[in-house]
């Protein structure tokens, strides 16, 4: 299980070697949970909750990640254990890749597999909505068009057709919160991404999303030795962490569709969201129902894939230990 700590004044300790969580009830009333080391995967802290270094000790005997988070969901930074975990080839290795034709196949397939998710979730939809199957056979044929268009490109570094693979993917992706949009309640209609803040319910929600699924992916790119800063196609600014915006891509419909079915199945209320200057925020109601939602989807859930049924945070770490052996075999 995963521990998500937003409320205010919460406090997590050690006791009898478990996580003692405190905090007040709204009568204010002094609140105590325990939970096992072995059964914690991670925990998440919102600012205004504090931490003892005896469970950061515990943590990391476990190898329980312990990650810090804004009021968005985006992480600041996380405590991990100071081992490697895996040998120094695959970074070097990824390194390697990421300056020649290695990096273009595989930047090529993210983004492809992301236009696939894409394109299934659209037609998913299609099923139950037989009045829209003529604008959703329209938007499919458009997406599917700049995958062809991405297959096709050819070079001997991401570097030379960055600019067009982020053009095509940002077409599609257009298109794709058009149809997403169009298919919705009219109450949760929305005039495409909007970001810092997000200027609707649907795109604070979906913010906050990416914001979960950053962080699942950099820890899986480090348990399996891959280094999140070195990427193939995002740029090596400083302190960003180009890797996880590379591979991410595939599963952020993973977000989309939690998204989605929370605001098609009309879960989602004012009562999610605290107003702003300029748009909108989750507040801690809102949070926990997307928290909710997204760790069962991504942990209780299982899915057929590979041959194998793996709930979809698996699929996730499957995923980064086959590029990580990719490099160095």
């Amino acid at each position: 299980m995963q521990l998500h700590i937003n409320t205010y004044g919460t406090y997590v300790h050690v006791k009898d070697d478990m996580f003692e969580i405190r905090k007040k009830n709204e009568q204010g009333e002094l609140e105590k949970k325990h939970y096992s080391a072995l059964k914690v995967t991670g925990i998440v802290l919102a600012t205004g909750s504090a931490l003892s270094t005896d469970a950061i000790k515990l943590a990391m005997m476990h190898n329980v990640d312990i990650l810090f988070i804004e009021q968005s969901g985006d992480p600041i930074g996380r405590v991990w254990h100071s081992k490697l975990g895996s040998t120094t080839k695959i970074r070097k290795r990824q390194l390697e890749a990421s300056l020649g034709k290695e990096g273009v196949t595989w930047v090529k397939s993210w983004l492809m597999t992301k236009l696939d998710n894409q394109l299934s979730f659209v037609k998913e939809l299609k099923k139950h909505r037989p009045q829209h199957v003529d604008y959703l056979n329209d938007k499919v044929t458009r997406i599917e068009a700049l995958s062809v268009s991405i297959s096709s490109l050819d070079a001997p570094t991401v570097g030379e057709i960055a600019d067009t693979l982020r053009g095509l993917e940002g077409t599609a992706g257009r298109l794709y919160f058009e149809t997403l949009s169009y298919v919705l309640p009219k109450e949760y209609t929305f005039n495409g991404r909007s970001m810092r803040p997000a200027k609707d319910a649907f795109n604070a929600f979906l913010n906050y999303a990416y914001g979960i699924l950053y962080s699942k992916i950099e820890k899986a790119l480090i348990v399996a030795g891959v280094d999140p800063y070195v990427g193939f196609m995002h740029r090596d600014d400083y302190n960003q962490l180009s890797m996880v915006f590379d591979f991410i891509e595939p599963y952020r419909s993973f977000a989309d569709e939690v998204v989605f079915r929370l605001f098609s199945a009309k879960k989602v209320n004012k009562s999610h969201l605290d107003e702003l200057q300029n748009g909108v925020s989750l507040n801690k109601t809102g949070k926990e129902l997307l928290v909710m939602s997204f760790s069962k989807f991504l942990d209780d859930d299982p899915i057929r894939y590979r041959g194998r049924n793996l709930v979809r945070s698996h699929v996730i770490q499957l995923d980064a230990h086959n590029f990580a052996n990719s490099l160095i075999t």
